[in-house]
């Protein structure tokens, strides 16, 4: 097991010896970048802002209960295995993943559902319950959905895209697979029933993105989904983050809780250690930032060193949405409740207007409910149900205070699940907690409180995200949602994967006289 308040006894040293890398940051991004840096003979020490590892993917252990704060759907599982094999194991000697079915429950405002699987044929009777003559429809779609795939993840997913000749050189494949449509819009080719063009089209909202403007490339979701399913973590997400932690160890790497980053150290336009909030300086040969990419240029990083990433156009991106998260736990079972349940209100596309183009708050929303105990009992107590319902909202700018709102849209939500799924529930709760926008930039550090970071939109998406290996700075490298590929956990683990492209070897690294911090 690992010890979350672990400090390492020895300092890296800046000059001689093996080659120093600083990762800023402990969720899946950074850890997977530290096991790739470790297996290039790096020396990795990790710093974290918070008192346990896995940022977005911290867990909270509370009244007997085990909440995993964050992603829970685990996708593209050889993205994982591929980390344990660069250390000599198997990702099966400390991680059990157990499939779900169905994927998810999407659930209307009238109360019909939809089952969505990666069972073809179930998927097909599902359509006809709806609209039989979509039914055709959906065999066309996952073909187009599996012709995006192979460009957009399999032969795009960990290409660095340091160069616009990179973006050039993808433009007529993307002009080809239409990426300039929405997700809606490609999925509207294919369906005709208004509720299946939702049931077909939600995926981007996993990754902070609108279905209305995010680019169709996002649709391969669809068949990355079905070519390896849908997991989950016997022990929650939070057993792969102790997982990565042990490999690091293994390697001879560090991590240190409880470690804000101040600034990363820039001397001669070259990244060359990191200063923490107590004032210690880390010396590095390179920095990998596992922070917000935004958050990193504007608040890591002095405006003289950066020529792209100004303030001006970090101010003018545009942001995903924001969530708001509450964990809670029962003292009885809902066994009629699956694990992934999208519970839909009265509005989709003007719901998302306002989320995303309006950025206010609305009276409404739709809802993702996460029951993990469907899957595994032993994350609550013997009897009780492990929650947690995610509603998309928009973030800071829509200047909402959640000190005062946070209490009051929780119970909506409770009032919501009560006449719905969960009856009764405010009379059952025994434990709860709540993650607002205001707790992502805070506690999380994300700008403007955006849980994904960029939104993933065309003009936003390779090329036009911020770089893995940062176009401001020498030796300073950046991983997780805000650089390319994106959101969702196979996003963030190939961002680490594309180092393995970008970063030297250790052993054939250049040292020249020491940068010393």
């Amino acid at each position: 097991m690992f010890d979350p308040s672990c400090r390492p006894s020895i300092a890296p040293s800046p000059s001689g010896g093996q080659p120093q890398a600083v990762v800023i940051g402990s969720g899946f991004g950074g850890l997977a970048a530290a096991v790739r840096l470790g297996a290039k003979g790096y020396r990795v020490t990790v710093l974290e802002k918070l008192d346990a590892p896995g940022g977005r993917a911290y867990v909270y252990r509370q009244d007997g209960f085990a909440f995993d704060a964050g992603p829970t759907i685990v996708t593209a599982p050889f993205l994982f295995e591929e980390l344990w094999e660069l250390c000599g194991r198997k990702l099966s000697d400390d991680v059990t993943l157990l499939p779900v079915s169905p994927f998810y429950r999407i659930r209307f405002q009238d109360g019909s559902h939809f089952d969505y699987s990666g069972d073809a044929k179930a998927m097909r009777a599902e359509i006809a319950r709806f609209s039989p003559g979509d039914v055709g429809g959906y065999d066309a779609y996952m073909k187009a959905s599996e012709a995006i795939f192979k460009v957009g993840f399999e032969q795009l997913g960990d290409v660095p895209f340091s160069k616009w000749t990179d973006m050039a050189k993808i433009a007529p494949e993307l002009l080809r697979l239409s990426s300039y449509r929405s997700v809606f819009s490609l999925v509207s080719n294919f369906f005709h029933d208004p509720r299946l063009r939702i049931v077909f089209s939600f995926h981007p909202l996993l990754i902070g993105g609108n279905p209305f403007t995010a680019s169709s490339i996002y649709c391969l979701i669809a068949f990355l989904e079905r070519r390896w399913g849908v997991h989950f973590a016997l022990g929650g997400t939070g057993r792969l983050v102790e997982g990565l932690v042990n490999l690091i160890q293994g390697q001879g790497g560090r991590l240190r809780c409880n470690e804000e980053v101040r600034e990363v150290i820039v001397k001669g336009g070259v990244a060359c250690g990191v200063r923490v909030v107590s004032g210690e300086t880390i010396p590095a040969d390179i920095v990998v930032s596992n922070a917000d990419s935004a958050w990193t240029y504007r608040h890591l990083l002095p405006a003289s060193a950066r020529s792209r990433w100004t303030d001006r156009r970090i101010e003018r991106a545009r942001y995903s949405m924001s969530l708001f998260v509450w964990y809670f736990g029962t003292n009885r079972k809902y066994p009629d409740v699956p694990h992934h349940t999208i519970m839909l209100g009265p509005r989709y596309k003007e719901l998302l207007t306002d989320i995303f183009e309006r950025k206010v708050l609305a009276e409404d929303f739709s809802l993702y409910l996460h029951r993990p105990t469907a899957t595994d009992p032993s994350l609550a107590p013997d009897g009780c149900d492990a929650f947690y319902v995610l509603s998309p909202v928009p973030h800071l700018q829509s200047r909402t205070d959640w000190s005062v709102t946070a209490e009051k849209y929780r119970r909506a939500i409770s009032r919501k699940l009560g006449s719905t799924l969960l009856p009764g529930l405010e009379s059952q709760i025994v434990s709860s907690r709540m993650l607002t926008p205001q707790d992502f930039q805070d506690r999380l550090s994300s700008f403007r409180g955006a849980a994904f970071g960029l939104e993933p939109v065309l003009t936003q998406s390779a090329w036009f995200r911020p770089h893995n290996r940062s176009e401001d700075i020498d030796r300073l490298y950046l991983v997780g949602a805000g650089t390319h590929p994106g959101a969702g956990l196979p996003g963030v683990l190939s961002s680490a994967r594309v180092l393995d492209s970008l970063v030297p070897d250790a052993r054939s690294l250049a040292r020249s006289d020491p940068v010393t911090a």
